[in-house]
């Protein structure tokens, strides 16, 4: 996905090409939702598409929803907050491309220019696109809502103030969900809110994350209603809710990593401030006093569940609307794309090799190849190319780089190219046995997001077996694993493409592209499956070992843990540990590394391999 689209619109018009997808959160809110709905059709630059989370509403809003045209519609089985709402609506909304991702309340109703004035503000920003711009939130009667002010930026230096002006934005470091468009590049980037964050804080938890070390925007040009039933700030006395104000801002002080040491300190102090107006203020203190204790002790003592797990509870999953909670059951057979990247050092034989085990030798063959070549080939491997696609018993869609980018990037690009929902994927140098996708399709088919399979190593030819990868095929087990080591063989992975692409798509991080990817996919609801059975033939040959080492992985495989953490994957512990093992893994000598594979990961069940070879 493009960082921009089109041309800056540096003469203050917004550039119509910006793709913005509104995201609305409601429950129970049924005549405000159709207000806001019908302001967001209205809009001066509409959203490219509407997505509309219902949160368990019991007031009529599911059949309003049902009877509107032109919505993607969220429904949850439980009342997951904004928090849990909006996760599950950005999920949703990245499948469509978007350029922003435009976060609103449902009882927010934008002024006709509010979309626009967001879209100008990001697209004629001088420099990086901002991460996070926020509207101006008024009442009813016009005055600025106290509740929904942005929090300027504590020591915006200059030119950060120069160039948020020379837009006509100022500066900020935090803002609210009612009504902020945020940079869809940022958050494929740095993750989903959290969804446990139920009803507090959950908006400037994810906002201060999203702005780190970039640029928010508060523009005053965007306005929009906030119809709340009173004017007031979040001073007001919470009563019970108290508990969720104090535990969130316990998580968040001290697990989130949206906020710097020093922030953490400044926003601490003006917390403990405001909890003193609160009590101040309070008809009921032993109720907050209640509230406060028990929120330090749940803050302090458990940190919140992945928001993968909230939302499976409410019966969400990242490719599908329908609750998951149903019965799965394995429907008609659907069609699916072969997802194939070459770049200029494979070998036109074993890309020959993977190409034919993997379409013309398949019991089910898939739909459609995206074969993606990245960046210029020699002649020889150029050639073969031509072959495969002219001869090729399924069409091919040869996709073009024109620069050498990467596995990554390339594999975003044949995903864009893909016709179908399901992908498999498949190395240029590897062999699918001939049942693979006969095995592995009715898994996604009956409801998986993701299914690997276990592979066999093998040195000069498939018949040379040196090793075996079994992984663990129990969704619970995967999802303990994945923080720890990566449980799925990427070559062997068929997938959801919608999953792929509400978990951000696969990035630019060289040599864990596929563990970061798979990672975020099970950490925001994927459902994960595995077959034990090898189903794949992986070529070792020479120089595997020296390239499972070196300085080069060291430092992905640092990056890779570092994501990890700051996206509350891993535990600092966890974090600690990872550092040490797999890194320290990837510094010893290729002869112990060898060993260390063989003893622990490769050699499982050889020998049975063998025999069935």
């Amino acid at each position: 996905m493009s960082d921009g689209a089109g041309a800056p619109a540096r003469d203050g018009a917004a550039d119509p090409a910006v793709r913005v997808v509104a995201v609305v959160v409601t429950w129970n809110r049924r005549d405000l939702l159709v207000e806001c709905l019908a302001a967001l059709r209205a809009q001066t630059l509409p959203p490219t598409h509407l997505v509309v989370v219902d949160n368990a509403s019991t007031d009529g809003t599911a059949e309003l929803l049902a009877a509107e045209p032109g919505l993607e519609v969220v429904t949850l089985s439980a009342n997951t907050g904004g928090a849990g709402g909006f996760a599950a609506g950005i999920e949703l909304a990245l499948t469509f491309g978007p350029d922003l991702v435009w976060l609103l309340d449902d009882d927010t109703v934008p002024t006709g220019t509010a979309a626009e004035r967001l879209a100008t503000a990001w697209s004629s920003y001088a420099g990086e696109r901002p991460a996070v711009l926020a509207s101006r939130v008024v009442w009813t009667d016009g005055r600025d809502h106290p509740m929904n002010t942005p929090r300027p930026k504590p020591g915006a230096s200059r030119d950060e103030r120069a160039a948020a002006a020379a837009v006509g934005c100022v500066p900020v470091r935090s803002a609210s969900f009612v009504s902020i468009a945020c940079d869809a590049r940022t958050v494929r980037e740095r993750g989903l809110p959290v969804a446990d964050y139920f009803l507090w804080n959950d908006d400037f938890e994810y906002s201060t994350r999203l702005i780190r070390g970039g640029v928010g925007l508060s523009v005053p040009d965007s306005v929009v209603v906030h119809k709340t039933r009173t004017f007031g700030s979040t001073d007001a006395d919470p009563g019970e809710r108290f508990f969720y104000e104090v535990r969130n801002k316990t998580w968040l002080f001290t697990r989130s990593t949206g906020l710097s040491p020093a922030e953490k300190l400044l926003y601490g102090g003006s917390t403990v401030r405001r909890w003193g107006r609160t009590f101040a203020g309070s008809s009921d203190r032993r109720t907050l006093l209640r509230g406060l204790r028990r929120g330090l002790v749940a803050g302090l003592g458990s940190r919140p569940r992945s928001t993968g797990e909230v939302l499976r509870e409410a019966g969400w999953s990242p490719h599908a609307s329908q609750p998951t909670g149903a019965a799965a059951s394995s429907g008609p057979e659907q069609p699916f794309a072969l997802l194939l990247a070459v770049w200029g050092g494979d070998d036109p034989d074993f890309l020959r090799a993977a190409f034919t085990s993997s379409v013309q030798e398949q019991t089910r063959r898939p739909d459609q190849v995206v074969l993606v070549q990245d960046g210029p080939v020699p002649d020889e491997l150029a050639g073969t190319i031509a072959e495969l696609v002219a001869t090729s018993p399924v069409r091919v869609d040869h996709v073009v780089m024109e620069h050498n980018v990467g596995l990554g990037p390339a594999l975003d690009a044949g995903l864009a190219a893909s016709d179908h929902e399901i992908v498999a994927r498949m190395d240029a140098d590897d062999v699918s046995l001939p049942e693979r996708f006969e095995r592995q399709l009715p898994l996604v088919e009956a409801g998986a997001d993701i299914v690997g399979t276990g592979l066999l190593e093998f040195g000069t030819s498939p018949e040379d077996v040196v090793g075996r990868r079994t992984p663990p095929t129990d969704p619970s087990e995967i999802r303990r694993a994945i923080r720890f080591r990566d449980p799925f063989n990427h070559p062997t992975v068929v997938y959801r493409r919608s999953a792929v692409q509400a978990a951000g798509g696969y990035t630019d991080m060289a040599l864990m592209e596929d563990y970061l990817l798979f990672a975020r996919m099970v950490d925001a609801g994927a459902r994960p499956a595995n077959l034990a059975e090898p189903l794949v033939c992986y070529r070792v040959g020479a120089g595997a070992y020296a390239r499972r080492g070196g300085r080069a992985l060291l430092r992905s495989e640092l990056a890779v843990q570092r994501r990890f953490l700051h996206l509350g994957i891993t535990t600092r512990t966890q974090y600690l540990r990872n550092v040490v093992v797999r890194g320290g893994y990837r510094l010893v000598p290729e002869a112990l590394r060898r060993v260390a594979y063989r003893a622990l990961i490769a050699n499982r069940g050889t020998r049975r391999a063998r025999g069935r070879t």
